[in-house]
């Protein structure tokens, strides 16, 4: 069996413009209240979903420079251990933060 793929680029500076179709549908959504929306075919999510959940593997946050004081002790520590300190700073940090917010 054969796949065709189709692959399409969206220029999101130049959307096509709207149908009025698509127009008039909008405007039936945007009036709808929540309580008014079919989520029939969509299960709810319980906690039990968001205890197995992983973060997307192909996230990427951004990175930011910036100016950090460390303390000289700590910095030849981190140093002392090889090359990347940066991004091990980075891991501590970013351990330091899930820990607060209570994430795994």
């Amino acid at each position: 069996m054969k796949t065709k793929i189709v692959k399409r680029e969206l220029d999101l500076q130049h959307l096509p413009p709207l149908t009025d179709e698509q127009r008039a549908r909008l405007s039936l959504l945007a009036k709808m209240s929540d309580n008014q929306v079919d989520y029939s075919d969509i299960p709810p999510l319980e906690d039990e979903f968001w205890k197995n959940a992983i973060r997307n593997p192909f996230y990427k946050p951004t990175k930011q420079a910036t100016t950090v004081r460390i303390d000289s002790d700590v910095l030849l520590w981190l140093k002392s251990t090889g090359k990347g300190y940066q991004t091990r700073i980075n891991a501590i940090l970013r351990d330091a933060m899930k820990h607060q917010h209570g994430m795994p």
